[in-house]
Protein backbone atom coordinates (compact mmCIF):
# COMPACT_ATOMS: atom_id res chain seq x y z
CA UNK A 1 0.00 0.00 0.00
CA UNK A 2 2.86 2.38 0.81
CA UNK A 3 4.49 1.84 -2.57
CA UNK A 4 1.16 2.23 -4.34
CA UNK A 5 0.48 5.55 -2.62
CA UNK A 6 3.98 6.86 -3.32
CA UNK A 7 3.83 5.77 -6.94
CA UNK A 8 0.34 7.25 -7.33
CA UNK A 9 1.64 10.66 -6.29
CA UNK A 10 4.28 10.48 -9.02
CA UNK A 11 1.72 9.27 -11.56
CA UNK A 12 -0.35 12.34 -10.70
CA UNK A 13 2.70 14.51 -11.42
CA UNK A 14 3.26 12.78 -14.76
CA UNK A 15 -0.41 13.14 -15.69
CA UNK A 16 -0.37 16.85 -14.81
CA UNK A 17 2.73 17.30 -16.95
CA UNK A 18 1.28 15.48 -19.97
CA UNK A 19 -2.09 17.23 -19.78
CA UNK A 20 -0.42 20.55 -19.04
CA UNK A 21 1.70 20.47 -22.20
CA UNK A 22 -1.52 20.38 -24.21
CA UNK A 23 -3.47 22.91 -22.13
CA UNK A 24 -3.27 26.57 -23.17
CA UNK A 25 -2.89 29.59 -20.90
CA UNK A 26 -1.26 27.80 -17.96
CA UNK A 27 1.60 30.30 -17.62
CA UNK A 28 3.63 27.70 -15.76
CA UNK A 29 6.49 26.80 -18.11
CA UNK A 30 6.87 23.23 -16.87
CA UNK A 31 3.42 22.31 -15.55
CA UNK A 32 2.50 21.56 -12.86
CA UNK A 33 5.47 23.65 -11.67
CA UNK A 34 6.27 27.30 -12.31
CA UNK A 35 9.61 26.58 -13.96
CA UNK A 36 11.32 26.00 -17.28
CA UNK A 37 13.01 22.88 -18.60
CA UNK A 38 16.76 23.43 -18.19
CA UNK A 39 18.88 20.45 -17.13
CA UNK A 40 21.90 21.75 -15.23
CA UNK A 41 24.29 21.22 -12.35
CA UNK A 42 25.90 23.82 -10.13
CA UNK A 43 28.15 24.44 -7.14
CA UNK A 44 25.43 23.19 -4.81
CA UNK A 45 25.20 19.78 -6.49
CA UNK A 46 28.01 18.03 -4.54
CA UNK A 47 26.82 19.51 -1.24
CA UNK A 48 23.20 18.51 -1.90
CA UNK A 49 24.27 14.94 -2.71
CA UNK A 50 26.42 14.80 0.43
CA UNK A 51 23.64 16.11 2.69
CA UNK A 52 21.12 13.72 1.17
CA UNK A 53 23.43 10.74 1.60
CA UNK A 54 24.21 11.68 5.21
CA UNK A 55 20.54 11.96 6.14
CA UNK A 56 19.61 8.74 4.37
CA UNK A 57 22.36 6.69 6.04
CA UNK A 58 22.59 8.27 9.49
CA UNK A 59 19.46 10.39 9.95
CA UNK A 60 17.03 7.80 11.37
CA UNK A 61 19.60 6.36 13.76
CA UNK A 62 20.77 9.73 15.08
CA UNK A 63 17.19 10.95 15.48
CA UNK A 64 16.45 7.92 17.66
CA UNK A 65 19.65 7.99 19.77
CA UNK A 66 20.53 11.63 20.39
CA UNK A 67 19.12 13.70 23.21
CA UNK A 68 16.15 15.78 22.09
CA UNK A 69 17.90 19.16 22.00
CA UNK A 70 21.00 17.91 20.14
CA UNK A 71 18.68 16.13 17.70
CA UNK A 72 16.78 19.36 17.08
CA UNK A 73 19.98 21.35 16.62
CA UNK A 74 21.37 18.82 14.14
CA UNK A 75 18.08 18.71 12.26
CA UNK A 76 17.99 22.50 11.96
CA UNK A 77 21.57 22.73 10.70
CA UNK A 78 20.89 19.94 8.23
CA UNK A 79 17.75 21.68 6.95
CA UNK A 80 19.74 24.90 6.42
CA UNK A 81 22.50 23.03 4.59
CA UNK A 82 20.00 21.11 2.43
CA UNK A 83 18.08 24.26 1.51
CA UNK A 84 21.20 26.26 0.66
CA UNK A 85 22.70 23.37 -1.31
CA UNK A 86 19.57 23.10 -3.46
CA UNK A 87 19.52 26.86 -4.03
CA UNK A 88 23.20 26.82 -5.02
CA UNK A 89 22.51 24.27 -7.74
CA UNK A 90 21.41 27.37 -9.68
CA UNK A 91 24.52 29.29 -8.58
CA UNK A 92 24.94 32.05 -6.00
CA UNK A 93 23.55 34.94 -8.04
CA UNK A 94 20.75 33.17 -9.88
CA UNK A 95 19.87 30.79 -7.08
CA UNK A 96 20.27 32.99 -4.02
CA UNK A 97 21.24 36.66 -4.26
CA UNK A 98 19.01 37.68 -7.18
CA UNK A 99 15.88 35.69 -6.31
CA UNK A 100 14.17 38.37 -4.24
CA UNK A 101 15.69 41.33 -6.08
CA UNK A 102 13.73 41.02 -9.31
CA UNK A 103 11.30 43.73 -10.38
CA UNK A 104 8.22 41.73 -9.34
CA UNK A 105 9.59 40.99 -5.85
CA UNK A 106 9.53 42.73 -2.47
CA UNK A 107 13.00 44.27 -2.58
CA UNK A 108 12.08 46.24 -5.69
CA UNK A 109 9.88 48.44 -3.48
CA UNK A 110 12.00 48.60 -0.32
CA UNK A 111 14.16 51.51 -1.43
CA UNK A 112 11.12 53.68 -2.10
CA UNK A 113 9.61 53.18 1.36
CA UNK A 114 10.99 56.04 3.44
CA UNK A 115 8.02 56.39 5.81
CA UNK A 116 6.59 53.12 7.15
CA UNK A 117 3.53 54.84 8.61
CA UNK A 118 2.69 56.47 5.28
CA UNK A 119 3.26 53.14 3.52
CA UNK A 120 0.76 51.38 5.79
CA UNK A 121 -1.85 54.14 5.49
CA UNK A 122 -1.64 54.15 1.72
CA UNK A 123 -0.98 50.46 1.16
CA UNK A 124 -4.47 49.45 0.03
CA UNK A 125 -4.72 52.33 -2.44
CA UNK A 126 -1.79 50.90 -4.40
CA UNK A 127 -2.91 47.24 -4.59
CA UNK A 128 -4.86 47.37 -7.86
CA UNK A 129 -2.84 47.15 -11.07
CA UNK A 130 -2.48 49.51 -14.03
CA UNK A 131 -1.98 52.66 -11.96
CA UNK A 132 1.18 54.78 -11.96
CA UNK A 133 1.98 53.87 -8.35
CA UNK A 134 0.70 50.28 -8.27
CA UNK A 135 2.74 47.98 -6.07
CA UNK A 136 4.86 45.36 -7.80
CA UNK A 137 3.27 41.90 -8.08
CA UNK A 138 4.40 40.27 -4.84
CA UNK A 139 3.98 43.36 -2.70
CA UNK A 140 0.45 43.91 -4.01
CA UNK A 141 -0.42 40.24 -3.62
CA UNK A 142 0.34 40.13 0.10
CA UNK A 143 -0.56 42.15 3.18
CA UNK A 144 2.04 44.75 4.20
CA UNK A 145 3.66 42.54 6.86
CA UNK A 146 5.57 40.68 4.16
CA UNK A 147 7.10 43.87 2.78
CA UNK A 148 7.71 45.21 6.28
CA UNK A 149 9.98 42.26 7.09
CA UNK A 150 12.33 43.25 4.28
CA UNK A 151 12.05 46.95 5.08
CA UNK A 152 13.06 46.21 8.69
CA UNK A 153 15.93 44.05 7.47
CA UNK A 154 17.11 46.91 5.29
CA UNK A 155 16.83 49.35 8.22
CA UNK A 156 19.15 47.05 10.20
CA UNK A 157 21.78 47.55 7.52
CA UNK A 158 21.19 44.13 5.95
CA UNK A 159 19.78 45.29 2.63
CA UNK A 160 19.95 43.52 -0.70
CA UNK A 161 19.00 40.16 -2.11
CA UNK A 162 21.63 38.05 -0.35
CA UNK A 163 20.59 39.05 3.16
CA UNK A 164 16.91 38.69 2.29
CA UNK A 165 17.55 35.23 0.85
CA UNK A 166 19.48 34.12 3.93
CA UNK A 167 16.66 35.34 6.17
CA UNK A 168 14.17 33.21 4.23
CA UNK A 169 16.43 30.16 4.45
CA UNK A 170 17.24 30.52 8.15
CA UNK A 171 13.64 31.19 9.20
CA UNK A 172 12.22 28.65 6.76
CA UNK A 173 14.45 25.92 8.22
CA UNK A 174 12.77 26.46 11.60
CA UNK A 175 9.92 24.31 10.29
CA UNK A 176 12.24 21.31 10.65
CA UNK A 177 12.27 21.78 14.43
CA UNK A 178 8.96 23.54 15.11
CA UNK A 179 6.82 20.83 13.51
CA UNK A 180 8.37 17.82 15.29
CA UNK A 181 8.56 19.93 18.45
CA UNK A 182 4.80 20.35 18.26
CA UNK A 183 4.27 16.60 17.80
CA UNK A 184 6.47 15.82 20.79
CA UNK A 185 4.72 18.43 22.97
CA UNK A 186 1.44 16.71 22.10
CA UNK A 187 2.74 13.50 23.62
CA UNK A 188 4.42 11.49 20.87
CA UNK A 189 8.20 11.46 21.23
CA UNK A 190 8.71 8.49 18.91
CA UNK A 191 6.72 10.03 16.06
CA UNK A 192 8.48 13.36 16.53
CA UNK A 193 11.89 11.69 16.33
CA UNK A 194 10.87 9.67 13.27
CA UNK A 195 9.70 12.87 11.56
CA UNK A 196 13.03 14.71 12.08
CA UNK A 197 14.97 13.35 9.08
CA UNK A 198 11.97 13.74 6.77
CA UNK A 199 11.63 17.41 7.69
CA UNK A 200 15.38 17.97 7.41
CA UNK A 201 15.26 16.55 3.88
CA UNK A 202 12.04 18.29 2.83
CA UNK A 203 11.67 18.29 -1.00
CA UNK A 204 9.90 21.64 -0.64
CA UNK A 205 13.26 23.09 0.42
CA UNK A 206 13.68 23.71 -3.32
CA UNK A 207 11.26 26.62 -2.82
CA UNK A 208 12.17 27.56 0.74
CA UNK A 209 15.45 28.61 -0.88
CA UNK A 210 14.60 31.11 -1.96
CA UNK A 211 11.07 32.43 -1.61
CA UNK A 212 9.37 34.52 1.04
CA UNK A 213 6.86 31.69 1.47
CA UNK A 214 9.64 29.73 3.17
CA UNK A 215 9.91 32.53 5.70
CA UNK A 216 6.12 32.52 6.13
CA UNK A 217 6.22 28.78 6.82
CA UNK A 218 8.88 29.22 9.49
CA UNK A 219 7.13 32.06 11.30
CA UNK A 220 3.77 30.32 11.43
CA UNK A 221 5.22 26.90 12.32
CA UNK A 222 6.88 28.44 15.37
CA UNK A 223 3.58 30.12 16.26
CA UNK A 224 1.73 26.80 16.17
CA UNK A 225 4.53 25.08 18.11
CA UNK A 226 4.12 27.65 20.91
CA UNK A 227 0.44 26.74 21.23
CA UNK A 228 1.45 23.19 22.15
CA UNK A 229 3.50 24.38 25.12
CA UNK A 230 2.32 24.49 28.72
CA UNK A 231 2.68 28.20 29.49
CA UNK A 232 0.36 31.14 29.02
CA UNK A 233 3.18 33.32 27.63
CA UNK A 234 3.83 30.74 24.89
CA UNK A 235 0.13 30.70 23.97
CA UNK A 236 0.01 34.48 23.77
CA UNK A 237 3.25 34.57 21.77
CA UNK A 238 1.94 31.89 19.43
CA UNK A 239 -1.15 33.97 18.81
CA UNK A 240 0.98 37.03 18.03
CA UNK A 241 3.07 35.07 15.50
CA UNK A 242 0.00 33.56 13.86
CA UNK A 243 -1.66 36.96 13.86
CA UNK A 244 1.38 38.41 12.13
CA UNK A 245 1.22 35.43 9.77
CA UNK A 246 -2.04 36.62 8.23
CA UNK A 247 -0.27 39.91 7.50
CA UNK A 248 2.42 37.98 5.66
CA UNK A 249 -0.02 36.19 3.35
CA UNK A 250 -3.81 36.36 3.22
CA UNK A 251 -4.17 32.62 2.72
CA UNK A 252 -2.44 31.86 6.02
CA UNK A 253 -5.68 32.58 7.83
CA UNK A 254 -6.37 28.92 6.97
CA UNK A 255 -3.59 27.86 9.34
CA UNK A 256 -6.13 28.58 12.05
CA UNK A 257 -7.34 25.04 11.31
CA UNK A 258 -3.94 23.58 12.26
CA UNK A 259 -3.81 25.79 15.36
CA UNK A 260 -7.26 24.51 16.30
CA UNK A 261 -5.98 20.97 15.83
CA UNK A 262 -3.34 21.65 18.49
CA UNK A 263 -5.96 23.02 20.88
CA UNK A 264 -8.20 19.99 20.32
CA UNK A 265 -5.25 17.69 21.02
CA UNK A 266 -4.33 19.45 24.27
CA UNK A 267 -7.86 20.47 25.33
CA UNK A 268 -6.36 23.62 26.83
CA UNK A 269 -9.09 26.08 25.95
CA UNK A 270 -7.28 28.90 27.70
CA UNK A 271 -4.52 28.54 25.10
CA UNK A 272 -7.09 29.23 22.37
CA UNK A 273 -8.40 32.30 24.17
CA UNK A 274 -4.92 33.75 24.71
CA UNK A 275 -3.84 32.94 21.16
CA UNK A 276 -6.90 34.72 19.77
CA UNK A 277 -6.13 37.67 22.04
CA UNK A 278 -2.55 37.81 20.75
CA UNK A 279 -3.69 37.60 17.13
CA UNK A 280 -6.30 40.32 17.62
CA UNK A 281 -3.63 42.57 19.12
CA UNK A 282 -1.68 42.31 15.86
CA UNK A 283 -4.81 43.02 13.81
CA UNK A 284 -5.55 46.04 16.01
CA UNK A 285 -1.98 47.33 15.64
CA UNK A 286 -2.15 47.20 11.85
CA UNK A 287 -5.61 48.78 11.87
CA UNK A 288 -4.38 51.60 14.10
CA UNK A 289 -1.47 52.11 11.70
CA UNK A 290 -3.91 52.48 8.81
CA UNK A 291 -4.26 49.04 7.19
CA UNK A 292 -7.46 47.00 7.50
CA UNK A 293 -6.94 43.35 6.55
CA UNK A 294 -10.37 42.81 4.95
CA UNK A 295 -9.99 45.84 2.69
CA UNK A 296 -6.65 44.50 1.50
CA UNK A 297 -8.05 41.02 0.94
CA UNK A 298 -10.94 42.20 -1.25
CA UNK A 299 -8.61 44.37 -3.32
CA UNK A 300 -6.13 41.52 -3.72
CA UNK A 301 -8.86 39.27 -5.09
CA UNK A 302 -9.61 41.98 -7.65
CA UNK A 303 -5.89 42.38 -8.46
CA UNK A 304 -5.58 38.59 -8.77
CA UNK A 305 -8.03 38.58 -11.66
CA UNK A 306 -6.37 41.56 -13.30
CA UNK A 307 -3.42 39.32 -14.10
CA UNK A 308 -2.76 35.88 -15.55
CA UNK A 309 -5.03 34.24 -12.98
CA UNK A 310 -7.97 35.41 -15.06
CA UNK A 311 -6.95 33.07 -17.87
CA UNK A 312 -5.33 30.21 -15.97
CA UNK A 313 -7.93 27.39 -16.29
CA UNK A 314 -9.55 26.39 -13.00
CA UNK A 315 -10.46 23.00 -14.46
CA UNK A 316 -6.80 22.09 -14.79
CA UNK A 317 -5.33 23.66 -11.67
CA UNK A 318 -8.02 22.43 -9.30
CA UNK A 319 -6.42 18.99 -9.53
CA UNK A 320 -2.96 19.76 -10.91
CA UNK A 321 -2.23 21.86 -7.82
CA UNK A 322 -2.05 18.59 -5.94
CA UNK A 323 0.61 17.34 -8.33
CA UNK A 324 2.74 20.37 -7.43
CA UNK A 325 2.02 19.67 -3.76
CA UNK A 326 3.06 16.04 -4.28
CA UNK A 327 6.48 17.19 -5.46
CA UNK A 328 6.94 19.64 -2.58
CA UNK A 329 5.85 17.07 0.02
CA UNK A 330 7.48 14.06 -1.64
CA UNK A 331 6.29 10.48 -2.22
CA UNK A 332 7.01 9.47 1.39
CA UNK A 333 4.36 11.93 2.54
CA UNK A 334 1.78 10.41 0.21
CA UNK A 335 2.63 6.95 1.55
CA UNK A 336 2.49 8.11 5.15
CA UNK A 337 -0.87 9.79 4.74
CA UNK A 338 -2.46 6.42 3.97
CA UNK A 339 -1.32 5.20 7.41
CA UNK A 340 -3.02 7.92 9.43
CA UNK A 341 -5.31 6.51 12.10
CA UNK A 342 -6.56 7.22 15.62
CA UNK A 343 -3.57 5.54 17.22
CA UNK A 344 -1.54 8.56 16.10
CA UNK A 345 -4.16 11.09 17.17
CA UNK A 346 -1.94 14.21 17.44
CA UNK A 347 -0.56 13.58 13.96
CA UNK A 348 -4.03 12.85 12.64
CA UNK A 349 -5.30 16.19 13.94
CA UNK A 350 -2.36 18.19 12.58
CA UNK A 351 -2.12 16.62 9.15
CA UNK A 352 -5.89 16.38 8.83
CA UNK A 353 -6.22 20.09 9.55
CA UNK A 354 -3.46 20.88 7.03
CA UNK A 355 -5.25 18.81 4.38
CA UNK A 356 -8.48 20.70 5.03
CA UNK A 357 -6.62 24.00 4.72
CA UNK A 358 -5.09 22.95 1.40
CA UNK A 359 -8.45 21.76 0.09
CA UNK A 360 -10.10 25.05 1.04
CA UNK A 361 -7.32 27.05 -0.60
CA UNK A 362 -7.62 24.95 -3.73
CA UNK A 363 -11.37 25.13 -4.13
CA UNK A 364 -11.48 28.93 -3.81
CA UNK A 365 -9.72 29.27 -7.14
CA UNK A 366 -7.31 31.74 -5.54
CA UNK A 367 -4.54 29.13 -5.71
CA UNK A 368 -4.07 28.41 -9.38
CA UNK A 369 -0.47 27.32 -9.96
CA UNK A 370 2.68 28.15 -7.99
CA UNK A 371 1.36 26.25 -4.97
CA UNK A 372 4.67 24.41 -4.66
CA UNK A 373 5.81 27.55 -2.81
CA UNK A 374 2.51 29.17 -1.78
CA UNK A 375 1.39 26.09 0.15
CA UNK A 376 4.72 25.56 1.95
CA UNK A 377 3.22 26.69 5.31
CA UNK A 378 0.68 23.84 4.94
CA UNK A 379 3.03 21.31 3.33
CA UNK A 380 5.35 21.16 6.34
CA UNK A 381 2.43 19.89 8.46
CA UNK A 382 1.77 17.05 6.01
CA UNK A 383 5.33 15.71 5.84
CA UNK A 384 5.34 14.24 9.40
CA UNK A 385 2.91 11.60 8.14
CA UNK A 386 6.02 9.90 6.76
CA UNK A 387 6.97 9.13 10.37
CA UNK A 388 4.30 6.42 10.28
CA UNK A 389 6.21 4.44 7.66
CA UNK A 390 7.84 1.23 8.97
CA UNK A 391 11.34 1.70 10.37
CA UNK A 392 13.25 -0.64 8.02
CA UNK A 393 11.87 1.17 4.97
CA UNK A 394 12.51 4.72 6.11
CA UNK A 395 15.94 5.03 4.53
CA UNK A 396 14.47 4.08 1.15
CA UNK A 397 11.71 6.64 1.56
CA UNK A 398 14.23 9.30 2.60
CA UNK A 399 16.17 8.50 -0.57
CA UNK A 400 12.97 8.94 -2.58
CA UNK A 401 12.41 12.33 -0.94
CA UNK A 402 15.95 13.43 -1.76
CA UNK A 403 15.73 12.20 -5.35
CA UNK A 404 12.50 14.12 -5.84
CA UNK A 405 14.11 17.41 -4.81
CA UNK A 406 17.34 16.72 -6.71
CA UNK A 407 15.46 15.82 -9.89
CA UNK A 408 13.32 18.95 -9.75
CA UNK A 409 16.27 21.26 -9.11
CA UNK A 410 18.60 19.71 -11.69
CA UNK A 411 16.13 19.12 -14.54
CA UNK A 412 14.18 22.36 -14.14
CA UNK A 413 15.07 25.95 -13.45
CA UNK A 414 12.43 26.96 -10.92
CA UNK A 415 11.25 30.56 -10.63
CA UNK A 416 11.73 30.52 -6.86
Amino acid sequence: MDLIAGAASLVLVALAAVVGVNTPSLFAGAPPLFAVLLPHVGPGTPLALAVAAAVVFWGPGLAARLGWRPALALTYLTAVAWTLALALVDGWQRGVADRLARKDEYLHEVGGITDIGAMLRGFSARILDFKPDSWTTHVAGHPPGATLVFVWLDRLGLGGGAWAAMLCVLVGALTAVAVPGTIRALGSDSLARSALPFLALLPGAVWVGVSADGLFAGVTAVGIALLARRHWAAWLGGGVLLGFGIFLSYGLVLLGLVALGVVLATRRWLSLALAVLGALAVVAAFAAAGFWWLDGYHLVVERYYQGIASVRPYGYWVWANFAALALAAGPATAAGLTRLNRSAKPLLLLTGAALLAVLAADLTGLSKAEVERIWLPFTVWLVPAAALLPGPARRWWLAAQALTALAVNHVLLTNW
